[in-house]
């Protein structure tokens, strides 16, 4: 093709792609190529358009914030979009005490920026994080993450003060293990081999993305804010792929009863496809930085807030949130069945709207990438765009538009199932 050629030429090799096509448009859950191809999206742009893509309300207020102002850095000359995101932001996240709220670009940069409020707000310099989980490609993020390749190889040395402590897996843990007993495995590493008082930050996210969509065992979240609360340490969840409604609610925090993480970094789903990342998280917090030490000249942008408020606007006065159930107990339904008849399906996770399935050799929990590779390589050759994730490459995620219809989540499973059969 000759688009393929003149990428070749002139894009570097460092840019991958999963798919040797061209999108010249989109709509609802439905991907056209420039060959005149339509693929179903299950994965929103790696969770990024799930209110839909090309969604009206975010078209109509882009082409309306692009027309009056496009760009004023906030911190020079603020305007009113700015302001009435952090208020939606603010208002929908979980926790009743007062919270502010400042956005960035992409959600690297939100994590960074978590990091930087929390370290001058408790005056201390470790950071620590969790196996398997997923933060970024700068050079401070490809340090919080647990798998280095592709995203960290030969890109050292990275940052320091970054520790990893054991996650809760429950597909992989010891049999029975709690949450509250998986909790109590990563304190005793934390205090034993960094510190709780040298801690600023603790991140976790409430369900992992890249790292497989593991949903950590009940009380594991909670008995970490305990531990948090009770040395000072900022507990931070990382909600860049699990938040903005994916998975039925606002934020995946709020499927741990009692969870309420002093501060939560916002991306992908927050603006409907345009670059807008956030931390929003309790104002005494977010107020230790001080003024001129968070922003950026792109960061909360006239257009992306433009789009966020759109989108959470919506949110907050639509259906999305009951959609995103509708879809996870569809989806999670058909992935039940078929992990009954194909004996490849070692697991199925997921809240709403964010489901994955984990492949294993049959009979044991060994992973099974070769097969992950497969089934996504029949899925892509029969119009279904789906994605991979996971530690051992042997994940696959299922994130689809929340303006996806039932026939289309079904068309899609069906190809998913056909493939399962082929395979084994």
């Amino acid at each position: 093709m000759a688009l393929q050629k003149r990428r070749q030429e002139v894009v570097s090799a460092g840019v991958g792609t999963l798919l040797p096509v061209f999108v010249e448009e989109a709509s609802g859950a439905i991907i056209k190529d420039a060959d005149g191809n339509q693929l179903i999206d299950m994965g929103s742009g790696i969770g990024v358009v799930t209110i839909g893509h090309t969604n009206e309300g975010v078209v109509e207020a882009v082409s309306n914030q692009v027309a009056k102002l496009t760009h004023t850095l906030f911190t020079v000359a603020p305007y009113e979009p700015y302001v009435r995101a952090a208020e939606l932001v603010c208002a929908h996240a979980p926790g009743a005490h007062k919270k502010k709220a400042a956005f960035f670009n992409s959600g690297a940069e939100a994590v960074e920026n978590a990091v930087k409020i929390a370290r001058k707000a408790t005056g201390r310099t470790e950071i620590a994080v969790f196996d398997h989980s997923y933060h970024g490609r700068t050079n401070l993020t490809m340090a919080m993450n647990f798998k280095m390749h592709p995203y960290g190889t030969g890109f050292g040395p990275l940052a320091g003060s970054v520790h990893h402590a054991p996650m809760s897996y429950p597909f992989r843990d010891a049999e029975g293990m709690t949450g509250e007993e998986a909790a109590s495995r990563a304190i005793t590493y934390l205090e034993k081999r960094v510190g709780a008082s040298q801690i600023a930050a603790l991140f976790i996210e409430p369900i992992q993305g890249e790292g497989g969509f593991v949903v950590p065992a009940p009380g594991f979240l909670r008995t970490l804010q305990e531990w948090t609360r009770a040395n000072g340490i900022v507990l931070v969840a990382d909600e860049v792929q699990s938040g903005m409604a994916r998975t039925g609610k606002w934020f995946a925090s709020e499927w741990e009863e009692g969870f309420e993480p002093d501060l939560i970094t916002v991306a992908k789903g927050i603006a409907g496809g345009l670059p807008l990342s956030g931390v929003v998280g309790r104002a005494e917090i977010m107020d230790a930085a001080h003024a001129g030490g968070l922003g950026g000249t792109f960061g909360g942008s006239p257009v992306a807030v433009a789009a966020g408020v759109a989108v959470m606007e919506q949110y907050e006065s639509g259906d999305w949130l009951a959609r995103a159930i509708q879809i996870g107990e569809l989806i999670e339904g058909r992935l039940a069945a078929m992990k009954n008849n194909y004996p490849l399906i070692g697991d199925v996770r997921g809240k709403g709207a964010m489901q994955a399935i984990e492949l294993v050799e049959p009979g044991t929990k060994n992973p099974n990438p070769q097969a992950t590779e497969a089934l996504m390589k029949h899925c892509h050759q029969n119009g279904v765009l789906i994605l991979n994730a996971g530690t051992y490459n042997n994940v696959i995620r299922f994130l689809p538009p929340l303006a996806i219809s039932d026939e289309l989540l079904h068309d899609a499973l069906d190809v998913v199932a056909t493939g399962l059969a082929k395979l084994s």
